[in-house]
């Protein structure tokens, strides 16, 4: 049987933690699949450099069968030049005493870099994955910077959030995470999130049939997904690297494969879809239908208390847009 040709996968911040727990798992064949080849280009900022040698020494001496070639560099040109996969995982981080207008200032500027040289060096048919928060507006920053490839390609993760959002209800209902399925988290990755409790299924019965403590759902489940990552920085010191990670890896593989039954949240171009605001990259329930081609899930009824909530985390997106956009030059 002939090989297949490897994938190339471009991630950005590639020695930081989150890169370093996912690079491992892109290489071992759990994003792609065990018979699917896969070749790194590993991009990091100068002073990271020396790491990443690190990394790409680790990843030598795994021996992975699988993984045809490493690239390191700190040349954007050269990190994203014919990728298959562009994972944007690097940004600055929210530092002490640094307001949102200051890290939308900071992050724009990369990801408008990024998205130039992805729009210049990548395959027409590159797919753009953001982790980098705050992932949504750094996303629509990194399209509106790449004209020349569809606004379809390009995604911002919510799967960690999902993810949470599933197991808090699986550990309140005392059931296996498996058995929780149709999670929609909507709007922006950042507190003001929707899980959607309204439209989630434990095993075959509507979440809310299965628990029935409004208050606890309303004031205790949204909340707490909203806020985890807060939770996980005060209890370990640092965020979230093998969780966003390993979301990654979900992401990826779910846009790659033909959905089968739930659907999944990822932060796509809006195009007005349950009363979102258009032009937005805003996060929806998507299922897919065939390599490369995705849909927004229609038909979901949304109650009031869900509708306020998605609309509050989209009004989010629209002022991070302003200010992002008002700062950058870009035109809405």
């Amino acid at each position: 049987m002939k090989s297949k040709a490897p994938i190339r996968v471009a991630v950005t911040g590639a020695a930081g933690n989150i890169g370093y727990a996912l690079l491992f798992r892109i290489a071992s064949g759990q994003m792609f699949g065990p018979d699917q080849p896969v070749a790194l280009n590993l991009i990091e900022i100068e002073p990271g450099m020396a790491a990443l040698k690190g990394v790409a020494m680790e990843l030598d001496d795994c021996a992975f069968p699988l993984l045809t070639e490493i690239v390191q560099t700190s040349d954007l040109a050269v990190g994203f030049k014919d990728v298959d996969w562009a994972l944007l995982v690097g940004s600055v981080p929210r530092k002490q005493g640094m307001e949102r207008a200051d890290l939308l200032g900071i992050n724009g500027k990369v990801f408008v870099g990024q998205g130039k040289a992805i729009n210049d060096n990548a395959k027409p048919s590159v797919r753009v994955v953001v982790v980098g928060n705050p992932c949504n507006t750094n996303c629509l920053i990194a399209m509106k910077s790449a004209p020349d490839i569809p606004n379809n390609q390009f995604f911002a993760m919510t799967r960690l959030d999902e993810n949470r959002a599933k197991t808090q209800l699986a550990q309140k209902a005392g059931v296996s995470v498996k058995e929780v399925s149709e999670l929609c988290v909507w709007g922006n990755h950042s507190p003001t999130m929707f899980p959607d409790f309204y439209n989630a299924k434990i095993g075959r019965l509507k979440a809310t049939d299965v628990i029935t403590d409004a208050a606890w759902l309303k004031d205790t489940f949204v909340p707490v997904v909203g806020q985890r990552g807060k939770a996980i920085i005060e209890a370990r010191g640092a965020s979230s690297a093998a969780s966003a990670a390993n979301a990654v890896v979900d992401t990826v593989r779910d846009l790659c494969t033909p959905t089968r039954g739930d659907f999944h949240s990822v932060c796509v171009i809006s195009n007005g879809e349950y009363g979102t605001p258009a032009g937005l990259i805003t996060s929806m329930p998507i299922k897919v239908d065939a390599i490369g081609k995705w849909r927004v899930v229609e038909g979901i009824k949304l109650t009031d208390y869900a509708k306020e909530k998605i609309a509050a985390s989209n009004q989010e997106l629209l002022d991070e847009r302003e200010m992002a956009f008002g700062q950058l030059g870009l035109s809405i």
